[in-house]
């Protein structure tokens, strides 16, 4: 198990071929990211564990998802089954990546609402567009100071989270040295992921600025693209998510089979 120290390129080259994976066989790759994020909602709406639950069953959900686009770099034929292959693949530590990243995000989020305890209602006001008075904004300082706190304590976490699925359900990693891998795999490439990171929100950018142009000049024809771009954007990112996994995991482990 290698984690390669990769050019600041490789970060564009990641979405361009996480496109090609997804052109390859856009409906399985589709229907998996979608299937998971339904499945993820139904555990959620389970009373009273809805939510825990759901955490700790993410990476092994996660882990089908790549499985899938493994299976398709491959050019092996599976069915939507596979969705569900990654709880055949060391559960007990998917499961545990879950609870720790559970664990991680709510010690962040109480230590963020410390700084201000409004941040996350005015944050998904911000979100929904329902935009507090500019002078709320400039009055509470605080706010900002938490959002930059929030970023940058769920930065590392979400570098803890990234290859750790793939780690625990590929090469049999325990959780803990699974997600202290997955930090070392990132930091010695945050080049290129920022690169990534800057290419996605490009990508983004540009495709709403496309969908606007045409809502002025028919809010009509614009419902088409509006609808067809998190469609096809949301699986292209979960694809290139695993075209840098082998890209900078340059041997995973010996179970690396869906």
């Amino acid at each position: 198990m290698q984690a390669r120290t990769l050019p600041t390129a490789r970060g564009w080259a990641w979405i361009v071929d996480g496109f090609a994976l997804w052109r390859r066989n856009p409906a399985l790759i589709t229907f998996l990211v979608f299937g998971m994020s339904l499945s993820l909602l139904l555990v959620a709406a389970v009373p009273f564990i809805g939510r825990v639950a759901m955490s700790l069953v993410a990476p092994a959900l996660s882990l089908g998802v790549f499985n899938g686009c493994k299976a398709v770099a491959e050019r092996r034929k599976v069915g939507p089954d596979i969705l569900f292959s990654g709880f055949r693949q060391n559960l007990p530590e998917q499961i545990k990546i879950g609870g720790l990243y559970l664990i991680g995000t709510v010690i962040t989020m109480g230590l963020t609402t410390l700084i201000d305890p409004d941040v996350y209602d005015t944050l998904s006001r911000l979100i929904l567009s329902e935009e507090p008075s500019a002078e709320t904004l400039d009055a509470d300082a605080d706010f900002f100071v938490a959002l930059a706190f929030g970023a940058l304590t769920q930065t590392p976490l979400m570098m803890a989270y990234w290859f750790a699925p793939i780690l625990a359900g590929w090469g049999k990693v325990p959780a803990v040295k699974a997600m202290f891998f997955s930090v070392v795999a990132c930091w010695r490439n945050w080049r290129p992921f920022l690169a990534y990171s800057i290419g996605l929100m490009g990508v983004a950018v540009v495709a709403m600025t496309l969908i606007s142009v045409i809502g002025l000049l028919s809010p009509l024809l614009a419902v088409v693209p509006a609808m067809a771009f998190p469609i096809v954007f949301v699986p292209v990112v979960f694809a290139s998510t695993y075209t840098n996994a082998v890209d900078v995991l340059e041997r995973i482990g010996p179970d690396d089979i869906a």
